[in-house]
């Protein structure tokens, strides 16, 4: 027997770590048989129809800043963001209404965007043919309500996933950009079966238990590696509240309660005619261990770290939607 299996043996089962065994990454249990694409497409298109609102994500509320203004482009539309002397987001289209300089250049003063081409001032309401549009911070995202470009019927608010309750969690949100729609980045996310295969330093032991029915989810156990052959055994569940959105929520295991939310805002077409969109991935994580609470408030350090997972994560996952995108764009 191998140090290692001895060490496996006498590994407490109450520890979140666990050590695992896993064969080579050609050896694992192929995938493809039990992932139909006629399941993802489905589940994508019960999304599409499910009301969002108008809502889309701009940015992580720590993104708009007090004291300087946010610019972002959302469906082709310029928009900026700030913060009021009230410390609320306020977004706006992002063209000065006198002779179209960039607001998010302007300066901020007093809670008030001032054009720095001319000095007009701008506090949120209507100017002219300058009509700012609803908006709202979750307290980890910042949304705009695009009616125009949603095309539904507006609501009050968006619909923001169930998150963990109480005070001690850790958030961090990473933004990357594709060539590719929103549906392609939902339809990465409601493919469970490539994470061992495509993601193979982060994933492990992954089984798919349960493919949507009723409840439209897919059950996911999994094996988040950490080092060497340890890793966090969890289960966990895929969901799509609205239809830019795909949410993952561990059920059981450690953290059980956390979400990584994944947002596809569509940004517009590039320079060269094909459309990008912005992943916003929000990461909520809690615990009731009370190590968990430590490591919270050292959350300015941690933070980079999570975000910097999400980043390396979707640069392989956004080549998977891009590639989705350029086979039905041809």
């Amino acid at each position: 027997m191998s140090v290692t299996q001895r060490i496996a043996g006498r590994w407490p089962r109450r520890w979140p770590v666990q050590p695992f065994r896993e064969p080579a990454w050609a050896n694992q249990e192929p995938a493809y048989r039990d992932c139909a694409p006629a399941v993802i497409e489905a589940a994508g298109k019960r999304a599409s129809v499910r009301p969002s609102g108008n809502w889309f994500v701009l940015a992580a509320s720590r993104e708009v800043r007090a004291g300087r203004p946010f610019g972002v482009t959302v469906g082709g539309q310029e928009l900026v963001a700030w913060r009021g002397r009230d410390g609320e987001v306020r977004v706006g289209p992002g063209a000065c209404p006198h002779l179209g300089a960039p607001l998010a250049d302007a300066r901020l003063d007093g809670g008030a965007l001032v054009c720095r081409w001319h000095g007009l001032r701008l506090d949120g309401a209507r100017c002219g043919t300058w009509v700012p549009v609803p908006a709202h911070d979750d307290g980890v995202l910042v949304w705009a309500r695009l009616d125009r470009l949603g095309g539904e019927p507006p609501t009050d608010r968006p619909v923001v996933p169930a998150r963990p309750e109480g005070p001690v969690r850790i958030d961090a949100v990473a933004t990357v950009t594709g060539t590719c729609e929103p549906r392609d980045v939902v339809a990465n996310r409601l493919d469970p079966w490539h994470g061992a295969w495509f993601h193979p330093y982060s994933f492990t032991r992954l089984r798919v238990l349960e493919t949507p029915d009723e409840d439209d989810r897919f059950l996911v156990e999994v094996t988040f590696r950490l080092a060497g052959r340890f890793g966090v055994p969890v289960l966990a569940e895929f969901t799509c509240p609205e239809p830019r959105t795909v949410v993952m929520r561990i059920v059981e295991g450690e953290g059980a309660g956390s979400v990584v939310e994944t947002h596809a805002t569509p940004l517009g077409d590039g320079p060269d005619g094909q459309p990008r969109t912005a992943v916003i991935e929000a990461t909520i994580a809690a615990s009731q261990r009370r190590g968990f609470a430590v490591a919270a408030k050292l959350s300015p350090a941690i933070r980079p770290l999570m975000r910097h997972t999400a980043t390396r994560l979707w640069r392989d996952d956004l080549a998977y939607a891009e590639r989705r995108y350029a086979l039905r764009s041809r």
